[in-house]
Formats: C-alpha cells, structure tokens, sequence
C-alpha cells in the first residue's frame, strides 16, 4: 500500500481541549489529510478559558505554566509565540527548582480579626513542607503505611507537634495546628481533591516537578490555544458536535474499525479516534460512551483514578488590604486546631474550605485583585448558589478576617467547573489504591495487545493519561503529541522508508 494511503487515514479527535489540538496539530504537520475533531462546546481549549473581570484579563480554568523552562512544552510554544513577560523568559526564572510550591511572600490573618506574626508560625510551615515532601518518598520505595496523604500527615503532625512544640505557650501550639489544616486545604486545591484522606500515599511521588518559577500569559492562556488553533486548516473542528458512543472492534455495519456516533445522529466512520475527554466526563459515561465496554481493567483505573473540583473566587477592590510585597494570603480559622480539610456542614459553612487569595501581579497592570481558591464538595456547593451569595460571603469572609467591617469588593467572579457537563470537575489525582499501571491502563489503546482486530482503534490522551505529569497543561500536551506519535510510529513500521520523525 502506498503511503498517500497511509495519510488518508480517518482519524477523529474526540474533544478540542489542548490534547485534542496538539495531536491534530502533529498529524497534520506530518502530512495526515483526513483529520477532524469533534468538539461538544462552541469554543477551543477545554480547561484553557480565559475571561474578564472589569477591565482585567482573567484565568477561569487553568492559570499558570507549571515548570516554565526548556523541559515544558507550552513554555517553549509561549515563547516561540511572543505571548510571555521579559522576566519569565530569563534564565534565572528558568533556573529556580521550586518543587511545585512557588516562594511566595504571605500574609496570614486569623478568624479572630488578626494578622499573625510569621515567627510564630513559620514553624508549622516548615513541618509541613517536611511531611509533604515524605509523602512523596513512598512511591520509590514501594510501601504504604498509610492508605492517604491525609492520613499520613495528619498522625504524623500530630506526634511530632506534641514532640517539637512541648514548650510553647498553648495558644501557639494550637494556632500552628490550626496552619496545617490550612496547608491540608491549599493541597486540597493542588491536588484538585475533596480532601487528603483521598489521595494515595503510595502513588503521590509519581507526580514530577519540572524547573522553573510558575509564571502566567500576560494575554490570557487562550492566546497559546488561539496561536496553536491558527496553525490548523479551518474547518477541522466541528463545534456544538457531542458524541455520544465510540463503536469499537468492527461492532457497527460497514466494514469500518470504528464509528463514531454523535449526539444529532450523524455517524462517522474511522480508522482511529483519540479520545481526549477529561476523567470526569469518563468517569460519569464510560458505561455508555464505549460500545464494546471498556476492558475491566481499564473500567477500574478510571474508578481508582481521582478526579475533583477546584474553583475560583476572583475578587477585585478599590485599594489593598494586603502588604504590598505580598503574594498569598492565608486565612486561619482558630477553631481547626483538630487538623482537618473538611467542612462539617457545608451549607452553613462553606466558605471555610477557602484557604485564601493568590494576589494578581504586577498592581501596575491589575489593580488590586485577588484569586481565592477552594476545592472539593464545598466548591461544588460554592457553584450552585447565586452570585451575591457568593459575593455576601466573601465579603463577610475579609471582614472578619481582616478586623474591617467596611472593606467591600468591587468586582466578584467565580468558576463553576464541576457543573459544567463535559468536564465534571477540574483535574486529576492519584486515588487510594492508585499505581502508575493505572496510569499506563489510561493511556493504553484499544484493542488491547493480542487481540485479532486492527490496532489502535481507540487512543487515549489529556492530562489524566500522563504517567508524571497529570493535571498540568504539558501533561495535556504531551499525551495528545504521544498520541500522535503511536499513529506515525505504526504507519511508519508499515511503511519503513518514511521514518518516524524525532519527538522534540
């Protein structure tokens, strides 16, 4: 067969989030003709979706470029494409090994109206970067004493705070205990969880950290989507097009390895689909969205596999409440001493699982704006209630935090990612029980190896599918050019006098 054969291939992309995109985008340029995405929304870039708040350009999903240095490929495409600051291009930005938390100075205010000395609790800061940075050794050394990081760290805390902190005054030593249930929140959101006790202790080392001081897109995150998309021929997406079953293994009439069927009943045939669908939506419809089902082990590291809710509050203000070096501020309820990461009765007290602002910088661009985040069941509760609520909350939030009854936001704006239907949720963790060969049996095509029918009728990419770097935009990225890569590396053995190209 000859290879114009070979690039006639029919391959559908299922989903114009950045791994959707970045898998066209490699096809295309190695000389696929017959590529097409589906997408269910009217818009580009999944979780990228910048928005705006007053004047200001704001991040709705994701925010930052995590590791901005040469290992990163949305920061290498960032710069290609003109979209960064001077500062994070240098050399020094890139060299900073922040270890996936950014050195940020703090501001810490407590439930009582206080803004709280750091002497006085940088002890507990430093317990806990020491008990989080343990929870990620048990992974090489292949043992769990724990079942979760919360676990792990809530027992630990507790001896080694009746060992270290014997001779303090009490206040103190409940105000630092008080500080590490705020930590078990701010890792709530990293980690895009309802709580720590649902994260496994044994696969929390699998997640890497790249080098490099986080930094953000001037423009908005959606101008690398906007570039990326600029690139591909302009009716390759189809827009407002769900599918709502992938036919596999010949099952539909035709002679065609795979159908694709859509939501208004158009079918397309295909040689292979990659589906790109966040965890969340396959979670809730893989017992649908697959015809055969998904093999069983597949169908159980989708179960084991997390995947939650994380959400912004972003908050806009005439004059700063803040030091003006600050970059995080942090809120202490001074009723948490007993190390927890939950709300007990979330309608009442929801907003106590926000664990405080990231400040937006540089002022000179922003104005004073903050970004409040909260996780879990609490931020699910957060999206179904009306704006001024929301706002009414906050507000009573800073007052008291601050001693302040008449600070008062100008601006409110809050994400709502576990309502919305094609993402239910924000990103993925690695659950109880979890192990990197869950995440192979993510990324691994179907058939699975050994079976008679074609290969690589159904490929798997988006950012639940990277062995070490899930959750992040590179993730994404890299798992929708690995995607493609099988595809030319399979046409490529068929036909060895086309070579695979080099992956860089």
């Amino acid at each position: 067969m000859a290879l114009r054969q070979y690039l006639d291939s029919r391959i559908v992309i299922i989903g114009c989030g950045i791994s959707g995109i970045a898998a066209a985008q490699r096809l295309v340029k190695r000389g696929f003709c017959n590529v097409r995405i589906l997408e269910a929304t009217a818009r580009s870039g999944g979780r990228i979706k910048t928005g705006r708040l007053g004047n200001n350009i704001v991040e709705i999903g994701a925010n930052w470029i995590h590791g901005p240095s040469e290992e990163n490929p949305v920061f290498c495409l960032a710069r290609q494409y003109g979209l960064l600051d001077p500062e994070a291009l240098s050399p020094e930005n890139q060299a900073i090994d922040i270890g996936g938390h950014p050195p940020w100075v703090p501001n810490w205010f407590s439930s009582s109206g206080q803004k709280l000395n750091a002497e006085n609790i940088h002890p507990a800061v430093e317990m806990f970067v020491e008990l989080l940075e343990e929870s990620m050794e048990f992974q090489s050394q292949g043992r769990e004493p724990w079942p979760s990081v919360g676990d792990f760290i809530r027992a630990e805390a507790r001896q080694r705070a009746a060992e270290r902190w014997k001779d303090q005054d009490p206040s103190i030593q409940a105000l630092r205990l008080c500080l590490i249930s705020n930590m078990l929140k701010v890792e709530c959101c990293v980690n895009g969880t309802n709580t720590m006790d649902q994260v496994g202790l044994g696969a929390f080392g699998l997640y890497r950290t790249l080098p490099g001081l986080d930094c953000t897109f001037p423009g908005g995150y959606e101008s690398l989507v906007k570039n990326l998309m600029s690139e591909l021929p302009s009716d390759l997406v189809t827009y407002r097009r769900p599918v709502c079953c992938v036919h596999w293994s010949g099952t539909e009439t035709g002679g065609n390895p795979v159908t694709v069927e859509c939501d208004d009943g158009e079918r397309v045939a295909a040689d292979h689909v990659i589906l790109t669908v966040p965890l969340g939506y396959l979670k809730k419809h893989h017992s649908t969205l697959f015809h055969p089902p998904l093999p069983f082990h597949k169908q159980h590291s989708v179960q084991r596999m997390g995947f939650g809710t994380n959400n912004k509050i972003i908050v806009e203000f005439d004059s700063p409440w803040w030091d003006v070096d600050c970059e995080v501020i942090y809120l202490l309820w001074e009723d948490e001493d007993n190390l927890v990461d939950q709300v007990s009765d979330i309608h009442r007290s929801w907003i106590k699982k926000l664990f405080g602002f990231t400040v937006f910088k540089p002022t000179e661009r922003y104005g004073h704006v903050l970004c409040g985040w909260i996780a879990g069941h609490e931020s699910e509760y957060m999206e179904t209630l009306p704006e001024q609520d929301v706002t009414h909350s906050v507000t009573q939030l800073i007052r008291r935090f601050t001693g302040n009854p008449t600070i008062t936001p100008r601006r409110v704006l809050r994400s709502q990612w576990s309502q919305d239907p094609w993402t239910c949720g924000s990103y993925s963790y690695p659950g109880i029980g979890c192990s990197a060969q869950d995440l192979d049996n993510l990324m691994e095509p179907l058939p699975t190896k050994g079976a008679q029918s074609p290969p690589l009728q159904v490929l798997f990419a988006g950012e639940a599918t990277h062995p070490c770097y899930y959750s992040t935009v590179h993730g994404a990225l890299l798992s929708g050019w690995r995607e493609a890569d099988r595809l030319i590396s399979h046409y490529s053995s068929i036909n060895p006098a086309e070579p695979p190209r080099s992956k860089l």
